[in-house]
């Protein structure tokens, strides 16, 4: 059976391979070039129809959504559901109506993202500045274009841009919308392509339009005295540095930091934040607030609330009695994205081409569009002009004798030789002959015809103006000086952004203060950590520990002083005595390993306590090897909570002793031996993982138990195990110790 089956498979495979050309045959492919006809035409595609806006202001998703709706007949009309908007836009954007209505989102009057939103929404369309708030389906809302759009969409019928046909071939789209005023700087838009991307801040329209006129007027006009710095829609206040703006002007790239706004109410004594950056969101801020809190880096603050609703965007923050508001806002500035930079890169493609440019040249580029759309706007009008004087001035030879061509029409047997007969009879063209020809009966009157003859002297009145502007490159920048005045005071608003300068910002760094009194520390063999208070210290009764566990190290600090945790895996774990709670003798304490979150597997092998990294740890290693590493080595500018690598890994730990000044260490071997020798001997190193030297020679085998400081008198004849490292140290007998104890 089993043979009959693979007979039936063999012949099954033949037989396809005799329909399928070449199936089965492994070819081999260049992978550089497979990858460059596979990935270079969609890298393209991004690039240009997608991701990079052009000198408009607007990426083809944008434009095709604006164009549907201006077709529509929803500029200065009644609004219609936004379903029906998505709808029609897929003529000319094959995308889902998903990704067509964000579109539209983000345009919308009601998301506020934009200085001057181009959709007049009404309905729930979100929030920029909240992740959470969500927009309502496309079915429940209404649109239609805002009044500004009227600057967009002017003149478009007149041959002021390029039209190409859509996806089908079934309808036309412009290429480039003739905006009347800088939209590319006006709105903000953000774009990822591939290798590349765009990111616009927002200026404000007045600024704009003020700046452009007189970059028209004077091409080297100083921009910051007219428009000083971006204007974000959320408001906030722009930290200005001139070097830093001076470089996105003039490159088009860098960053613009930006802070919230807020009020202190004394009578609530809380923080109302109303304005936040642009690159952050309501619930970005409260989350991280909450976890600032938790760790107990923000100790003055008592609740935080989301209060945002139908007056706008509001972050309470109710904080302790007595609690500076300043101080505490220059910490979150510093700690969460209250303060925030926005990262400029002003891409924009340019005949096809994605560029970087700074606001100049962009405005110039702008500029040079500008220019080509009234020149070609005013070739359109020239040429209509020029084709209606050229009727008129058929229609006024009728007027020598009307009763002539009355005559002629009314004599012609065929129809089709009205025209070449007028023609002939007024020595007219056909172009004028057929106008003639088509005015109704009661229209030839004396009358009629003397008032529509009457226009020719107005239009070659225009025809020579429109003439001038063409001819006249100054006349045609005039004219886009006046529409950008006219748009800079139908349609520019206040600023949003305040402008906070170097001399206003409080840049000194805040400290965060941390309460400083006496308290007595205790660290354990088994890793736990107790912080007590002396008050609580003397009221208290034994020290609870657990079973087989004993005190290791303690002492006598103050509350802010640093603790260096030494893992038994060469790690170091910084934290501060003020991240613990005060406790009592009657607790167990807080075990290390699951509060600095060390590794697993990883325990607590040594504490060390600073307030100044000074002094020196002294490593006594297994092999007999002692280091003395600086305890400066271990101090960090930023606030890092782990450092790798703290001491030498070869040999296990066997102590970390933290000393201040060189003294007397006493070393114990397995063998019984013990070596007094003095840390001077050991040179310091900034390098925390050195191998050290050898302190004590070890035989084959034997293994050091014991490193601890010598206190005077312990040894009675000290002399005999003092050496010079390396030794091999000293047997003691029963009456070395001075209490006549020997203890391994």
């Amino acid at each position: 059976m089993a043979r009959k089956k693979q007979q039936r498979e063999a012949e099954r495979s033949t037989k396809m391979q005799g329909f399928i050309a070449g199936a089965g045959e492994i070819v081999q492919q260049d992978i550089h070039e497979t990858v460059r006809q596979n990935f270079m035409p969609y890298a393209m595609s991004v690039i240009l129809s997608r991701a990079i806006p052009e000198i408009d202001g607007f990426k083809p998703s944008h434009r095709k959504l604006l164009y549907t709706m201006y077709k529509m007949k929803l500029l200065g009309s009644a609004r219609t559901k936004s379903a029906n908007i998505v709808g029609q836009t897929m003529k000319l954007n094959p995308h889902g109506d998903s990704a067509i209505y964000d579109t539209m989102v983000r345009l919308s009057r009601g998301y506020e993202a934009l200085l001057h939103p181009y959709v007049d929404s009404k309905g729930n369309f979100g929030k920029f500045y909240s992740r959470d708030m969500a927009w309502a389906a496309a079915r429940y809302t209404e649109a239609r274009l805002d009044d500004i759009c009227q600057e967009l969409f002017r003149d478009i019928d007149k041959d002021t841009v390029d039209f190409v046909d859509n996806y089908d071939s079934t309808m036309q789209e412009p290429t480039l919308l003739p905006a009347a005023f800088p939209s590319v700087l006006v709105n903000a838009n953000t774009g990822i392509a591939v290798g590349m991307a765009s990111s616009i801040c927002p200026f404000n329209l007045s600024e704009v339009c003020t700046t452009t006129a007189e970059l028209i007027r004077n091409p080297n006009h100083d921009l910051f005295s007219t428009m000083q710095a971006p204007d974000f829609p959320g408001g906030g206040q722009i930290l200005f540095d001139r070097a830093a703006m001076e470089q996105v002007y003039n490159t088009g790239r860098g960053g613009i930091r930006v802070r919230a706004r807020y009020t202190y109410d004394k009578s609530e004594n809380c923080i109302d934040i109303t304005q936040i950056p642009p690159t952050t969101t309501i619930e970005v801020i409260v989350e991280k607030v909450i976890d600032l809190v938790k760790q107990g880096k923000l100790k003055e603050i008592t609740d935080i609330r989301d209060e945002t609703g139908l007056d706008g965007l509001k972050i309470t923050i109710d904080l302790k009695r007595g609690v500076d508001p300043e101080r505490l806002m220059q910490r979150l500035f510093k700690m969460t994205t209250l303060e925030d930079s926005f990262s400029c890169n002003f891409n924009v493609l340019i005949a096809g081409v994605p560029k970087v440019m700074g606001v100049r040249e962009l405005l110039e580029e702008w500029i040079a569009f500008r220019i080509e759309c009234v020149r070609r706007r005013t070739h359109f009008d020239l040429t209509g002009k020029r084709e209606k004087l050229h009727l008129l001035r058929g229609l006024q030879m009728i007027l020598l004798d009307i009763d002539k061509a009355i005559r002629i029409v009314r004599e012609t047997e065929e129809e089709s030789e009205v025209v070449p007969n007028l023609m002939i009879g007024f020595g007219i063209d056909e172009v004028q002959a057929e106008y003639v020809a088509e005015i109704r009966l009661r229209h030839l009157n004396r009358a009629f015809i003397l008032k529509r003859t009457a226009e020719i002297e107005a239009l070659e009145e225009e025809i020579r103006d429109l003439e001038a502007i063409l001819a006249s490159k100054n006349r045609v920048k005039t004219i886009i000086i006046r529409e950008l005045t006219e748009i800079a005071k139908k349609y520019g608003q206040p600023r949003r952004s305040l402008i906070l300068y170097a001399d206003e910002i409080e840049e000194d760094e805040p400290v965060e203060t941390v309460p400083d009194y006496p308290v007595h520390l205790f660290f354990t063999k088994e890793g736990y950590f107790k912080k007590i208070t002396p008050l609580s210290l003397r009221m208290g009764g034994e020290q609870k520990l657990k079973e087989g566990d004993a005190i290791a190290m303690q002492l006598e600090s103050s509350n802010a002083v640093d603790l260096l945790f030494f893992s038994d895996k060469a790690q170091v774990y910084k934290m501060k005595a003020a991240d613990f709670a005060d406790t009592k003798a009657s607790v167990m304490g807080e075990y290390i390993p699951a509060k600095a979150q060390m590794d697993e597997g990883e325990s607590a092998a040594a504490m060390a306590v600073t307030a100044d990294y000074s002094g020196f740890m002294l490593f006594v290693f297994e092999n007999g090897k002692a280091a003395k590493v600086e305890l400066s080595a271990y101090s960090t500018k930023t606030n890092r909570r782990k450092l790798l690598n703290a001491y030498a890994a070869q040999s296990p730990l066997v102590a970390a002793l933290q000393l201040k000044e060189d003294c007397d260490v006493l070393l114990t071997a397995s063998s019984g031996r013990m070596l007094l020798f003095n840390t001077g001997l050991i040179a310091p190193k900034t390098t925390k993982n050195t191998q050290g030297v050898a302190a004590m020679n070890l035989k084959k085998g034997q293994r050091v138990l014991r490193a601890e400081l010598y206190r005077e008198g312990t040894l009675q004849n000290a002399a005999r195990f003092k050496k010079k490292i390396p030794a091999l140290g000293a047997l003691p007998n029963g009456e070395e110790y001075a209490d006549g104890q020997i203890v391994l």
